[in-house]
C-alpha cells in the first residue's frame, strides 16, 4: 500500500477572496470549504500572478510568472518545453488525474472524450479535461468536449446552446438569469461527481494527485433554480462606489452601466453558483474519507483569479484591483494545525512548489515558486514582501500595505490598502518616495533570474 501522500487539488473560477463564509461573509452558504479551513489554514493574502484564466494555469502548472512565457492575455498555450508540477510527480510515482477545465491549451480545438494527446504530455495519467461553459454552448446541437458530449446524450445540449446564445447577446456578465438545466446535470454537478468518482475507483498501490476544476462561479452566473432559490430575496454587500478618478482609461472602458437592481441579482446567482460548488466540495471529500485516505491527504483549495461584480462600476476580472486579484486559499492535511488563518503574502503560482515540497521532493531549479510549507507548518506569517501580478496592460505590485500599478500608456496607480482598502484613492503624486520603492520593487521583480534562464 502507498505510503507518500495523497494530494486534492480543488479550484474553481473566478471566485473572488471575501465571498466564503469562514472568510466572515455571513450572506453566503460554504459549509464545506468552511469545513476544510477548521482542518487546516487560510490565506488572506493568496494574490494571482496575472488576474485571468489561462495564463493563471499555465503559471501554476510550470511555477513560472507569466511574463516569462508570453502569457500576457487569454489565448495562450503552455509551452511543451516547460516542465509542469503534474509531470514532477508523474515522475516520481504519482498517478495524477484532472477533472474539469485546464486551459493549458486554450485556443487549441475540440475534446471530444477529456483525453486529448496534449493532457499526457502536460503529465496527466488520468486526464478528464471538460470544456468551460461558454465552449459547451457555442455549437448548437454539436458536442466540443466531454460536458457537451454528456448534455447530447441526454438530448439537453440544443436547449444549453440556446440559452447560451440569447446569454452572449445580452452580456454574459449581466445575464444573471437561473439555468435551464436541472442540478444534476449542470457543469459544475458533472465535475463534481466524476471526481468523486475518479477517488471511489483509483487503486491505493501508488500516490495520487488530483486536480479538480469547477467552470464556475465564472460569469454567466447561471446557476440551477434549485440553488438560485437559496438566494432570491437574500441581502448581499453594495459594491464599492468610485468616480474613478485617477484611475487609467482601461477602467473607465471597463464600465457595465449596470444598476442596482442587476449588480444585487448578479451577486445573489454568483453566490447561488458557489453553494453548488461548495456541495461538489462536501462530496469529493467525503469520498477520500470513505477510502480512509483523509489523514493521508493534503487538501488545497483556490481559484486562478477573482470576479469585480459591479466593485468599481466593472464585472470579470483582468484589472489589478483587490476583487479581481485576490483569491482564496486554503490547505489541510497532515502535520497542519487547524482553524489557523496567516497573512502572509501569497503569489497562486507557489502552491506548485508547496505541492511538490509535501510530496518530497526538492525545489526546482529555475522557477519562480517558491514553497510555503514552513507557513503551514510552522505558523510564521514570513513568506513573500510583496506579490506581482501582469497582463498585457499592466505590471502591479502588491505589498502588505500598498500596491504599485504602472499601466500601458496611462497613469500610475498607487493605493494605500491599509488605509483605503477600497482603492478610491490614487496617491501616486503625493507619496513620493512610496511611488520610488514600489517601482524598483516592481522593476527588481520583472529582471529577477533573467541571466540565468
Amino acid at each position: 500500500m502507498n505510503t507518500k501522500p495523497n494530494i486534492l487539488l480543488i479550484m474553481d473560477d473566478q471566485h473572488r477572496f471575501d465571498y466564503l463564509g469562514c472568510a466572515g461573509a455571513d450572506f453566503i452558504q460554504t459549509p464545506n470549504i468552511d469545513r476544510l479551513a477548521a482542518r487546516g489554514m487560510r490565506f488572506t493574502n493568496c494574490c494571482v500572478n496575472a488576474p485571468v484564466c489561462a495564463p493563471m494555469r499555465v503559471a501554476l502548472a510550470t511555477g513560472l510568472e507569466p511574463h516569462r512565457f508570453g502569457g500576457t492575455g487569454n489565448n495562450v498555450f503552455l509551452p511543451l518545453s516547460r516542465r509542469t508540477y503534474y509531470q514532477r510527480l508523474r515522475d516520481v510515482g504519482y498517478r495524477v488525474g484532472c477533472c474539469g477545465k485546464l486551459d493549458l491549451a486554450k485556443p487549441a480545438g475540440k475534446n471530444s472524450d477529456g483525453a486529448r494527446p496534449p493532457c499526457f504530455a502536460w503529465g496527466f495519467t488520468h486526464p478528464i479535461e471538460c470544456e468551460g461553459k461558454m465552449h459547451a454552448g457555442q455549437g448548437g446541437d454539436i458536442p466540443f468536449g466531454p460536458y457537451s458530449e454528456y448534455l447530447h446524450s441526454k438530448g439537453m445540449l440544443q436547449k444549453f446552446s440556446d440559452d447560451y446564445s440569447r446569454r452572449r447577446a445580452s452580456n454574459y456578465a449581466l445575464s444573471a438569469w437561473d439555468s435551464v438545466l436541472d442540478t444534476e446535470d449542470f457543469e459544475d454537478t458533472y465535475i463534481g461527481r466524476r471526481s468523486a468518482s475518479w477517488i471511489d475507483e483509483i487503486r491505493d498501490d501508488y500516490p495520487w494527485h488530483m486536480y479538480v476544476s469547477f467552470v464556475g462561479p465564472h460569469d454567466p452566473f447561471d446557476p440551477p433554480t434549485e440553488y438560485a432559490d437559496k438566494y432570491r430575496n437574500a441581502e448581499m454587500p453594495p459594491p464599492i462606489r468610485d468616480s474613478l478618478e485617477g484611475k487609467p482609461r482601461t477602467a473607465h472602458a471597463r464600465q457595465v452601466g449596470a444598476t442596482d437592481d442587476q449588480i444585487l441579482d448578479c451577486r445573489r446567482q454568483y453566490c447561488a453558483a458557489t453553494t453548488l460548488i461548495d456541495d461538489q466540495v462536501g462530496a469529493i471529500i467525503d469520498a477520500v474519507e470513505g477510502r480512509g485516505m483523509l489523514d493521508n491527504t493534503y487538501i488545497v483549495f483556490s481559484s486562478d483569479h477573482g470576479e469585480m461584480l459591479g466593485d468599481h462600476g466593472m464585472f470579470t476580472k483582468s484589472v489589478p484591483y483587490e476583487s479581481s486579484l485576490r483569491v482564496p486559499l486554503i490547505v489541510a492535511g497532515p502535520g497542519i494545525e487547524g482553524g489557523q488563518v496567516s497573512d502572509a503574502i501569497v503569489e497562486l503560482i507557489d502552491v506548485n512548489a508547496t505541492i511538490c515540497d509535501l510530496a518530497g521532493l526538492g525545489p526546482q531549479e529555475a522557477i519562480d515558486a517558491r514553497s510555503f510549507r514552513p507557513v503551514l507548518e510552522a505558523g510564521t506569517d514570513e513568506h513573500r514582501q510583496e506579490a506581482l501580478s501582469t497582463l498585457r496592460h499592466f505590471r502591479c505590485i502588491r505589498t502588505k500595505r500598498w500596491k504599485y500599478v504602472e499601466n500601458e500608456n496611462d497613469i500610475t496607480e498607487l493605493y494605500d490598502l491599509g488605509n483605503d482598502p477600497s482603492e478610491l484613492n490614487n496617491k501616486a503624486e503625493e507619496e513620493t518616495e512610496v511611488l520610488r520603492e514600489m517601482r524598483g520593487r516592481l522593476g527588481t521583480r520583472l529582471l529577477e533570474g533573467q541571466w540565468n534562464r
